[in-house]
């Protein structure tokens, strides 16, 4: 006979299984990590030189680590190029790389580290997660090589990638990932020959892994999302924030509404280059974010997110589609947003309702301000086509943004601050897709969670006066399909920024080193 209190023991011990082995919530961590560069140089360092380097930054993201533990996170998320910098050459990178296995191996770097050569970072990273009972996700250099009967070998024999890895709370290799989309410029590392579809599953929920530029193409963060199914995405970047409609805390927010799916985003700090904008964002609001371009410290962000969050359905076209375009004798006129070509009309009252089209796409608005004031001019603008500036993909864009003067001319440059509060919007389009991001930007860019929401007929909808002064609400289309179709050639003040953003980074950044 079973004595009575091992059977309550048992029956204690099963509970508490089926209680940890699946969470209804988890404790998310991001950081926004300001990592520390490499000296300025045209050689090639030892491989001494780059891990006294690396272990530099590995120092700082270790208390990060260890504070995100001690708060409770299942799982951190650190940034692109956190461990060793930015702005390589193929030459000056290698150093770096270590070569990373097929998770498939089930390694353990810190129980094995000598198992696949000399991998001392992994095997540090390794240890931070298992010391620490934490997922870790880190993004580094891996190298594969290759010779001559792959006919595809880059000629000084190997393949280099941008690499994200994740290793669970027991220090083992769970996910690798190599970049997909290289951002321009980024001719340090390969493509990989097919788009990886990287997920694994955890306790509190399926999680995606992708990086940076990723994020606005198909392949493989809508894949993700629409075929694999994943509940959260997390997010190494390295993003300098473009505005109006390309900061990161408002297009990874958005990102985040608009597919349903908690994102976890984590940036680089660094004013000097744009860079700042990590969040913890899950679909109906952001949980947490940070925007800093005026100091030059680290943050650690910690929140928490349900590990099935809902996703809603929206028609994107619905609403728009129902209504009678409201014209009311407005002059359009043409504006530049990004180096892209809007159509924009003026919003001349403190109320009022308007239309603007461009070629299939047709936005709405309906909307009051706080106050009609003379030294702000705003307006309401619609895109609809193939950018090319730093990348080619397709978009249709319904915008309400403010104008950098009182000159309209100024409609769509860059503009952080602002003075006019909206007591309400509405604001849809006649979408041709249902890839959709739902934006509001506010003054000093700042996000408005729970300020707003988004209808299933496709309406982007205040709840409320804006807390701060407006700088942009948007509806930013993606045509996935359209990517390569086009009849017109490429823009060419895009393609000289392209050519002069890549010859100017690194110049830059020698300056900016070596002073």
């Amino acid at each position: 006979m079973i004595p009575s209190r091992l059977l309550v023991s048992a029956a204690f011990s099963v509970f508490c299984v089926i209680k940890v082995s699946s969470l209804d919530t988890f404790i998310a961590a991001v950081y926004e990590h300001a990592v520390i560069l490499p000296n300025a140089t045209l050689t090639p360092v030892s491989p001494e030189e780059a891990l006294t380097l690396m272990n530099r930054n590995l120092d700082l993201l270790e208390g990060a680590i260890e504070s995100a533990a001690k708060q409770g996170a299942y799982i951190i998320v650190t940034p692109e190029d956190g461990i060793y910098g930015i702005n390589f050459t193929r030459e000056l990178i290698y150093p770096y790389l270590e070569d990373i296995p097929d998770p498939q191996v089930n390694w353990i770097p810190c129980d094995n580290p000598n198992r696949f050569g000399h991998t001392p970072v992994q095997e540090r990273l390794s240890c931070l997660a298992k010391d620490n009972a934490i997922y870790v996700v880190a993004n580094i250099g891996d190298k594969k090589p290759c010779n001559a009967s792959d006919p595809q070998c880059p000629p000084d024999g190997r393949y280099q990638y941008n690499t994200n890895v994740v290793f669970d709370s027991q220090g083992k290799l769970v996910a690798r990932y190599h970049k997909q989309n290289l951002f321009m410029g980024e001719e340090q590392f390969d493509t990989p020959r097919e788009v990886e579809m990287v997920t694994f599953d955890t306790a509190f929920g399926k999680f995606g892994v992708f990086t940076c530029f990723d994020v606005l193409f198909h392949d493989p963060a809508v894949a993700l999302v629409k075929d694999f199914h994943v509940n959260t995405i997390l997010f190494p970047t390295a993003w300098m924030n473009v505005l109006p409609h390309l900061s990161a805390i408002e297009f990874h927010s958005a990102w985040a509404m608009g597919m349903g799916v908690n994102f976890v985003a984590s940036n680089l700090h660094n004013p000097l280059r744009r860079m700042t904008g990590s969040g913890i964002y899950a679909p109906d609001f952001p949980r947490t974010f940070h925007y800093d371009m005026k100091t030059q410290e680290g943050k650690l962000l910690l929140s928490q997110l349900d590990s099935h969050p809902y996703r809603p359905t929206v028609n994107w076209t619905s609403y728009a589609s129902s209504i009678e375009a409201l014209w009311a004798g407005n002059q359009e006129f043409k504006g530049t947003v990004f180096f892209d070509e809007y159509i924009f009309v003026e919003l001349k009252g403190i109320t009022g309702n308007y239309t603007v089209c461009q070629k299939d796409l047709c936005c709405h608005l309906s909307y009051q301000m706080s106050e009609k004031r003379s030294d702000e001019v705003y307006a309401l603008g619609a895109f609809d086509g193939l950018h090319t500036a730093e990348g080619r993909y397709h978009l249709q864009i319904c915008t309400v943004l403010k104008c950098k003067t009182p000159d309209v001319q100024s409609c769509g440059g860059s503009v952080d601050t602002a003075a006019t509060r909206f007591e309400m919007f509405s604001l849809s389009g006649t979408f041709g897709t249902q890839y959709v991001f739902p934006e509001v930007l506010l003054s000093e860019v700042q996000l408005a969670p729970r300020e707003f929401q988004v209808t299933s007929d496709g309406r982007l909808l205040s709840l409320q006066p804006t807390s701060r002064p407006v700088l942009t609400v948007t509806l930013f289309g993606r045509l996935y399909d359209k990517d390569g179709v086009s009849n017109a050639s490429p823009n060419l003040a895009a393609h000289s920024l392209r050519v002069l953003l890549i010859l100017i980074i690194p110049v830059v950044y020698l300056l900016c080193c070596s002073a």
